[in-house]
């Protein structure tokens, strides 16, 4: 298939206006973030792994496509990525909701399970090598051969424009909400959500583990860098770095980077099938174990993100005698 010339890509910068555009583009075709109460006092959670597809990352896919579409920028080969991870599956989601084909490439060693999800969806699956980065070349000379438009898992405006809507669904239904606390992986969530904490004074906490600490690292060298991922949540948290947005927002006074052990996420993660039989990714209950293990209380109103849901939970229920 040749090359097909389209429309300019629509404005790509991340600010509030952006998230507000967003909020506008997705409303009616995402979730509305449900919100309950934890077992500490002033504190609430964000029941974001409600979501299609299990994570908040349909918010940023829908945006994206949807934006590409209203400008007029959306090729006949539709849209591509390559991950069989929550942002594949919310692209193919949205893409479908759409009417946009979607081309997704994975090593050919992912499990089965991802891809009949994905295939669920309506992706054509294309399964290349047995490593992230051949599927990542194939899906980029895909794109360049066929004018399919490139999708990315965290790292463009439009994603994290489309992620930072949950803050202002959290807020309509906390008011006088003092702080967040976000799970940080590559970025796209927590750049989203600082940038519209920002515009209400909302504090962010942006956690990561010690071990894929993209962005803490990038703040201790004041440039993104690469790092070494090593982590019981590395599956949804292991981003090698950040995005230059995540970056950006991490720098700003109302943001505190937060480091947590693999062993406070396991116990968070247990905690939330104990106490309320929530079953999280370990990314997610990364947020809940900068909660617990913060020196001081954060607000008065304090809300922690869980932000996605696909994962095995079946070692969180203790095999019977």
């Amino acid at each position: 298939m040749g090359r097909q010339t389209v429309q300019a890509a629509p404005a790509q910068q991340l600010d509030y206006a952006a998230v507000r555009a967003a909020a506008d583009r997705i409303a009616g075709g995402t979730r509305p973030v449900a919100v309950a109460p934890a077992a500490e006092a002033g504190v609430w959670y964000a029941l974001e792994y409600l979501q299609h597809t299990g994570s908040f990352k349909a918010r940023g896919a829908r945006n994206f496509l949807a934006a590409h579409h209203e400008a007029g920028a959306l090729p006949a080969a539709g849209v591509t990525i390559a991950s069989g991870g929550n942002a594949g599956l919310a692209c193919a989601w949205a893409a479908r909701a759409l009417s946009v084909p979607a081309t997704v490439f994975l090593p050919a060693n992912a499990p089965r399970v991802k891809v009949d999800r994905l295939r669920g969806y309506g992706a054509e699956v294309r399964l290349v090598g047995d490593r992230y980065a051949e599927a990542l070349a194939a899906c980029e000379g895909f794109a360049a051969g066929s004018g399919a438009l490139s999708s990315h898992a965290y790292d463009h405006p439009l994603i994290a424009a489309g992620a930072g809507t949950l803050l202002d669904e959290i807020r309509a239904a906390l008011p006088g909400l003092d702080a967040v606390v976000v799970a940080v992986g590559g970025g796209g969530l927590f750049a989203g959500i600082a940038t519209a904490a920002r515009e209400h004074g909302v504090r962010v906490i942006a956690a990561e583990p010690e071990n894929c600490r993209a962005l803490n690292a990038a703040l201790a060298a004041g440039r993104v860098v690469d790092v070494a991922v090593d982590s019981v949540a590395a599956d949804s948290l292991g981003a090698t770095r950040v995005s230059a947005d995540a970056l950006a927002a991490a720098q700003e006074e109302h943001v505190t980077s937060v480091l947590v052990s693999d062993t406070a996420i396991t116990a968070a993660r247990r905690a939330l099938w104990e106490e309320h039989r929530i079953v999280v990714e370990a990314g997610a209950a990364t947020a809940l174990a900068a909660l617990r293990g913060a020196p001081e209380p954060l607000g008065e109103r304090v809300a922690v993100v869980l932000c996605g849901a696909n994962t095995d939970p079946r070692d969180l229920v203790a095999p019977t005698a």
